[in-house]
């Protein structure tokens, strides 16, 4: 389904991005940058470039060329440029075409972001997109070139924040860029990249390199490396894990995730709770699976009479937490304690 944005061009309106969530986005397979920058000249407003038809208009649409009708030195980027150069050149391009802040169109930003969320080939039409190289158009239907998903993915970033993965892009990367990428990704493909990122590392060190990026990584990320230790990564990577317990908090949470009494402080457990369901929120869940999340086999009174620890935990993630259960949880007792744990939390915030 697109986001409530736009509708697909059914009504022709053009509406803001202030409605719309992004979830966390999976991965995207991009081809190599060679012909990602082979495409970007073969466009049509790249080739027109290229044989000097029209440059005074060119520069009026894209700002490829001086206001005065030169070419400049974008056309021997296109020309003779690296693969990077081109494609830096072209994220330029279309950023002027379609950013809704700039020069650009609101409704062909919008268009770009629900065909890459879509997944699949929307009716309507995308003539701004078409000369970028960015859309194809099959008769009543627009789906998303190659180039097409490599530009919505910086547009996400900068509308959004969020940046998407690219599959099998984290090899050199650090472990901490690692795991937080890898938040989305489905089980196989989470396989696949991790085993692109341990071909030539030596598998202790990695093991302990995941284990050190978990105390400054996002709860999300957190729990994707504790199961990768603990799962993926063979006696090196439960051992790197079972290294972790006497750690504070991270300490606490390794043993909850692995079921093991570790004789935790309330304090820890408070962090414990909340860096729980911190995780399921971080990955789209409601108040339902927070409290789920958080009740570690409690009921939910034995949960009620928890909750008001959390306040005490100084976890980041406290407030968010809380408001998230107030927000459509239904069991009584839980929205009583969460509102006692809140005004405590504050209460402790502004001292």
């Amino acid at each position: 389904m697109p986001p409530s944005g736009r509708d697909s061009g059914q009504d022709g309106a053009v509406h803001t991005f202030d409605d719309i969530v992004l979830p966390l986005l999976p991965p995207i397979h991009l081809p190599p940058d060679s012909r990602l920058a082979a495409a970007v000249r073969a466009t049509p407003l790249a080739a027109d470039f290229l044989n000097l038809r029209g440059p005074r208009e060119l520069a009026a649409q894209a700002g490829l060329a001086a206001a005065d009708g030169g070419a400049g030195p974008e056309l021997e980027v296109l020309r003779s440029g690296s693969d990077e150069e081109v494609l830096r050149l072209w994220s330029e391009v279309c950023f002027l075409a379609v950013h809704p802040d700039e020069l650009g169109s609101r409704d062909s930003a919008v268009w770009l972001v629900e065909l890459f969320l879509a997944g699949e080939p929307l009716r309507g039409r995308a003539e701004t997109l078409e000369p970028l190289g960015l859309v194809e158009q099959r008769g009543e239907r627009v789906t998303l070139t190659p180039l097409g998903r490599w530009a919505a993915r910086h547009l996400i970033a900068g509308l959004f924040g969020q940046d998407v993965p690219v599959f099998g892009s984290l090899a050199g990367r650090d472990a901490a860029a690692l795991l937080h990428a890898l938040r989305s990704y489905p089980e196989d493909e989470r396989r696949q990249e991790l085993a692109g990122w341990l071909e030539g590392r030596d598998p202790a060190k990695a093991a302990q390199e995941i284990a050190g990026a978990l105390a400054e990584a996002t709860p999300l990320a957190r729990t994707v490396g504790i199961q990768l230790l603990h799962s993926e990564l063979g006696p090196e990577g439960r051992g790197a894990l079972r290294g972790l317990l006497s750690a504070p908090r991270i300490g606490a949470l390794v043993a909850a995730r692995l079921g093991e009494d570790r004789g935790s402080s309330a304090e820890e457990i408070a962090w414990v709770l909340v860096d729980m369901a911190a995780s399921i929120l971080e990955y789209g869940g409601d108040s339902e699976q927070v409290a789920e999340a958080m009740s570690l086999g409690m009921d939910p009174g034995e949960l009620a009479e928890t909750i008001p620890i959390v306040a005490f935990g100084g976890h980041p993630e406290t407030e968010r937490v809380l408001l998230a259960l107030l927000d459509r949880h239904t069991d009584p007792r839980i929205l009583s304690a969460a509102r006692k744990a809140l005004r405590r939390f504050r209460g402790l915030s502004e001292r």
